[in-house]
């Protein structure tokens, strides 16, 4: 397994994200020696979504206003439905978002989460995945989508449901290790 220490890897969600696409990306960067912040709009908590409820709230480390770029290696964006539509209408979340591709960061994003990439213009020509419901979404923003398991693109990570997280927390994993990537650009 890759070692992360001293690596810093950002969470970025709201009310809403799908609890076992932030939970369980979030223990395998940290059991790979990475420390993991989960960022959002206000300080506090954010409370999950599972199995069609509200489910467990998690603390937010650190405010969209408090973090740039800078502070980390990398970028995760879980998915679930209300988590990245809230997201994707915050100026401030979708430029952090859009800085880690200025900066050739690598990015994951599962489910629901290219939403935001989307929103946040990166996706013209990079291969990736999602939930096949936002595919022509994906595709209207100039991505090649695929139906696979986890796509990797030059440090964007992508999935489509909780069933591929033992795949994409991996890969996730594995291109956080490699870190900066020239061809991951906005």
């Amino acid at each position: 397994m890759e070692n992360l220490n001293k690596k810093r890897v950002a969470i970025l969600a709201t009310n809403g994200f799908e609890e076992s696409e932030l939970k369980e990306p979030k223990a395998a960067l940290e059991k790979a020696g990475a420390e993991v912040h989960i960022v959002s709009e206000k300080s506090g908590t954010i409370k999950s979504w599972t199995d069609g409820n509200w489910g467990s709230e998690f603390n937010v480390d650190k405010t969209l206003d408090d973090v740039n770029q800078k502070d980390y290696n990398a970028l995760m964006l879980p998915g679930g439905v209300i988590n990245p539509d809230t997201l994707r209408k915050n100026p401030k979340a979708v430029k952090f978002i859009k800085s880690f591709f200025e900066n050739h960061k690598p990015v994951g994003a599962i489910c629901h989460g290219p939403w935001l990439l989307a929103e946040a213009d990166v996706l013209k020509g990079r291969k990736i995945t999602s939930y096949s419901s936002i595919k022509t979404d994906m595709i209207n923003a100039g991505a090649n989508w695929v139906d696979e398991e986890v796509v990797v693109d030059e440090g964007l990570v992508t999935s489509r449901t909780p069933k591929d997280l033992p795949a994409f927390n991996a890969k996730l994993v594995e291109e956080v290790y490699e870190g900066k990537h020239k061809e991951q650009v906005a």
